[in-house]
């Protein structure tokens, strides 16, 4: 099931914290975890990263693997020069007010499947 950034969005109440991210993106896969070299070896394009990481270097990584979005969960705010980064590189950076366990289950119950093991 094709989900865009859009209905993502919506449907977990997620704020934008990008400028004009692309909401017509599509989410192909959702992935949750907080050690960037494990995430580096099983990411993939159009996957939707949930991380409490806010520096530099996970915008990096969504960079290079062509993410669909990097989702902070429990009200987590980036610092403001990885926001200015994510901007710069075109990755859409949400926040949502829920634990990155309560977000899985939502995309899950979306149809949005797990990413491929690496």
């Amino acid at each position: 099931m094709a989900v865009t950034l859009n209905e993502l969005k919506d449907a977990l109440n997620l704020t934008e914290l990008t400028a004009s991210p692309d909401l017509s993106r599509t989410v192909e896969s959702g992935y949750c975890c907080d050690l960037l070299s494990w995430v580096l070896a099983r990411g993939a394009q159009g996957m939707a990263w949930i991380t409490v990481q806010t520096h530099m270097n996970a915008v990096a990584i969504a960079t290079l693997l062509d993410m669909s979005c990097v989702i902070l969960p429990d009200n987590i705010q980036p610092e403001p020069d990885t926001l200015a980064k994510a901007g710069e590189e075109g990755v859409a950076v949400f926040v949502s007010p829920d634990n990155a366990y309560a977000i899985c289950g939502k995309m899950w119950a979306m149809g949005i499947p797990a990413a491929a093991k690496g």
